[in-house]
């Protein structure tokens, strides 16, 4: 007999498989002898109060020899000699145009301006241990996207949009954990990533199609609002039914490329704020209401909100066990963003704390038209990098201290590896920005008892939250309202906001093109 159970455990036996299968048997009324197999379908904690419980979704397999898990199976074509669609950008919306392709029988042709995942390797070691940074391969630009190397959380509110199970599903194909498919909050870790990103491309090619590492795309060549090929800065010209633009969410010369050729873009909302560091521990005993977190409990996390004169202010990107990450694309910048491992157990837990930014915000760069809210943005990472002193390293400020307007004397040990520099935050960021930030802390604090402390750590700046720019696009058929063929795509035309949602994006545009030119 096979059946679904939905229960409510405390997390102990939810955790531990021998007591699992001893409360199931009791509730089932399974005798020992009869074979018995647990499947987890879903399970996520629920920690709101000291018993810490967990909602599992179990498929149970009783008296039965139980088969395995149900293979995933794909329907990849060989597209050698179909017709082409180039894709520019080999992040997850990129990548999963190019899955998509094989599946419609088009051939993907990847032109991507960094270098593969095991080559951007050496780039981001030269960031973190030296300060120097390859605008063209760092944390941003490279095979994956940024994805690659900032964690791979999974969790989306994109259902609506389109199928998130078969985006996990194609991830477990190409190598994930099947636990991606069952927890609540997802997460691969950026150890695991590449791997993975690797059997993606090499599924790709094996299959018919092209991936081009270092081709950066410095050109659109459009006739009678048409576009018809692209050029690269190696002096290639590529030529394709259709070019998916999926470029991310810090390609600036993409969006300055598209101003000058008078391809309609406008400016976007986005937040900007900083990142926290507190040590995981004092997180754990927060959320866990225990001095130590079990063995059989992952790191904790947390999500945070409040409003402040009319602007949100949310954590972002929660990092259980994880490391702050270095993620400028130029040399005067400093970006800070987060990564953990698939373990989680790096020994602090880190997050954005960001502002909601309205255009009207903004409107001193109005000048600038729709590259307003991207000037915005250059110029506080700029500003980062002038008080953090050079060489990647940031600024930054112990978290009572900021609230307080103070100087910290001193700084807690960070896992930023370029380094950090006491900075007076308060003073520099943007009036709209700071004021906003030091209320919402304290706030949070109230929220979280404990959480305001002098152990935890900001550091500025946290500025790729999304895109400063949105492409406009046809509802109905994706495409550029004003350029046929080009579609714009993922996070870097204003679409999606992470690594599922930009799959999903991606994905859709073949749909899109495909029935365009072969649907009858």
């Amino acid at each position: 007999m096979i059946k679904e159970l939905n229960i409510v455990l405390p997390a102990e036996i939810a955790f531990n498989e021998p007591l699992l299968y001893e409360y199931v048997r009791n509730i089932e009324k399974i005798t020992a002898d009869t074979p018995l197999h647990i499947e987890y379908l879903k399970r996520s904690i629920d920690a709101r109060s000291k018993q810490i419980k967990a909602n599992l979704r179990l498929l149970i397999i009783i008296g039965e020899k139980y088969q395995g898990a149900k293979p995933i199976e794909r329907n990849y074509k060989n597209v050698k000699n179909a017709h082409e669609v180039i894709i520019i950008g080999a992040g997850p919306a990129g990548l999963f145009a190019g899955l998509k392709c094989l599946e419609k029988g088009l051939k993907p042709v990847i032109l991507e301006r960094g270098k593969d995942v095991r080559s951007r390797r050496r780039d981001l070691a030269a960031i973190n241990k030296k300060g120097e940074i390859n605008p063209e391969s760092n944390y941003c630009f490279g095979e994956g996207g940024a994805g690659t190397y900032s964690d791979g959380k999974l969790y989306t509110r994109s259902t609506k949009r389109g199928d998130v199970d078969k985006i996990l599903e194609t991830l477990v194909y190409h190598g994930a954990d099947r636990n991606i498919m069952v927890d609540s909050h997802p997460h691969i870790g950026t150890n695991k990533l590449p791997g993975i990103i690797t059997a993606i491309r090499e599924r790709i090619i094996d299959h018919g199609g092209e991936v081009h590492f270092n081709e950066k795309v410095i050109d659109f060549i459009v006739q009678n609002n048409k576009i018809e090929s692209v050029k690269t800065q190696s002096g290639n010209t590529y030529k394709g039914i259709a070019v998916i633009l999926a470029t991310g969410h810090s390609a600036r010369d993409i969006f300055e490329l598209l101003n000058r050729k008078k391809i309609a873009i406008e400016a976007k909302p986005f937040a900007l704020g900083v990142r926290v560091e507190h040590p995981q521990a004092l997180i754990d005993s927060i959320q866990l209401h225990c001095a130590t977190r079990p063995d059989y409990l992952p790191a904790s996390s947390y999500s945070l909100v409040h409003q402040v004169n009319d602007r949100g202010v949310y954590s972002f990107c929660m990092c259980p066990g994880g490391i702050i990450a270095p993620c400028a694309t130029n040399y005067n910048e400093v970006v800070t963003n987060g990564w953990s491992p698939s373990k989680r157990n790096n020994p602090f837990a880190n997050s954005g704390i960001v502002v909601a930014v309205e255009l009207k915000d903004i409107q001193k760069y109005n000048s600038f038209g729709a590259l307003a809210a991207m000037q915005f943005q250059k110029e506080t990472e700029q500003m980062a990098y002038k008080y953090g002193g050079g060489k990647l390293k940031a600024p930054a400020q112990r978290l009572v201290d900021f609230t307080q307007n103070k100087i910290s004397v001193s700084l807690p040990d960070c896992s930023y590896h370029p380094g950090i520099s006491s900075s007076a935050l308060h003073e520099w960021l943007p009036k709209n920005i700071g004021p906003r930030l030091q209320q919402a802390f304290k706030a949070f604090g109230s929220k979280m008892k404990g959480y305001l402390t002098n152990e935890a750590v900001i550091v500025g700046v946290e500025s790729r939250t999304s895109s400063p720019v949105r492409i406009p696009r046809d509802k109905e058929n994706l495409h550029h309202i004003q350029i046929e063929n080009l579609y714009p795509c993922g996070e870097g035309a204003g679409y999606a906001g992470g690594i599922v949602s930009a799959a999903i994006d991606g994905e859709k545009c073949v749909e899109k093109i495909f029935i365009k030119y072969f649907y009858k």
